[in-house]
């Protein structure tokens, strides 16, 4: 018996129930939202059919339940022995899903959800693998680019907003999306390595402990909690920038006034990065997504226009 479930017990086959807490459906919001962000940036320059609303559906499983889902089984099979120390309830250390079970479920799933993603199209299914190969790469020895702050984060930040906007955007437009919406896609997957690093405030000595370098480990708390700051902040001044330049300057506001909102709690987090990093992801980054949302809108009226 594996020494991960030694005082565990251990049943011969998987649970459905610990399969799907494997899958984290509680982390499927941002992908899916994200993909709802570029399927509405992109709904104008549709095909005068449209995008039918199930394969819309289709895109928005492939966001959430699949792509992120896969990303789930795939991390917590690779950090399978830490939770066995910090989270033995978890599903794999645990004995609820046994042996290898985990791993064949992380490949399945990654299968399944690159078959769904060509069905969808080349340009979603091109999205979908680079998506999937920063999900195993993110934690998979010997690069598992989760030990670095800077490649971890980043790697999320791109599968899970860049990427997922893209992928929705394709799904509605047919093909390659237009040039604003690429471009706006990317400047919020920019902004979202600083949501990423609010997460990295939780276990600063954890961290230390085992190597892991997030930014608090490699500039210290204050230092990196200003680096999560700006990096939020600037991709969403350029977006601002833009929707002026283009032409819809009411959402550019509503934009900036969301942003300085966000800069306002943002003085509150930065006098208590560590205690105040869960109140910042609840309240500033909902302000950010709702920024990606009234976005969406405003390409649809530019690219319609």
């Amino acid at each position: 018996m594996s020494r991960l479930t030694l005082d565990a017990p251990v049943s011969p086959r998987p649970s459905l129930s610990a399969g799907i807490e494997l899958l984290k459906p509680i982390t499927w919001f941002a992908p899916m939202w994200a993909f709802g962000c570029g399927a509405i940036s992109a709904r104008s320059s549709a095909a005068e059919d449209g995008a039918s609303v199930w394969i819309v559906l289709a895109g928005v499983v492939l966001a959430g339940p699949l792509l992120c889902g896969a990303s789930q089984v795939v991390n917590d099979w690779f950090d399978r022995h830490v939770d066995a120390i910090n989270e033995p309830g978890r599903p794999i250390p645990s004995g609820r899903m046994p042996g290898r079970s985990a791993f064949y479920l992380a490949i399945f799933w990654t299968a399944l959800s690159l078959a769904v993603a060509w069905m969808l199209g080349p340009w979603v299914g091109l999205a979908s693998s680079l998506g999937c190969v920063l999900a195993w790469a993110y934690s998979t020895p010997p690069l598992r680019l989760k030990r670095n702050g800077w490649w971890g984060n980043a790697a999320v930040a791109i599968a899970y907003e860049g990427l997922a906007w893209f992928t929705g955007a394709a799904v509605v437009a047919g093909g390659l999306p237009d040039a604003k919406i690429i471009f706006v896609a990317y400047l919020y997957s920019v902004g979202a390595h600083g949501i990423m690093t609010l997460n990295d405030f939780k276990a600063v000595e954890g961290d230390v402990a085992l190597g892991v370098r997030t930014l608090p480990v490699q500039y210290g708390v204050r230092a990196a909690a200003l680096i999560a700051c700006w990096v939020m902040a600037l991709p969403q001044l350029v977006v601002i920038a833009l929707l002026f330049a283009w032409g819809a300057s009411m959402i550019g506001m509503t934009v900036a006034i969301l942003l300085a909102t966000q800069i306002v709690l943002m003085r509150r987090f930065l006098a208590d990065p560590r205690g105040k990093a869960p109140w910042y992801n609840a309240t500033g980054t909902s302000l950010y997504v709702l920024g990606m949302m009234a976005t969406a809108f405003a390409l649809n009226g530019i690219l319609g226009g």
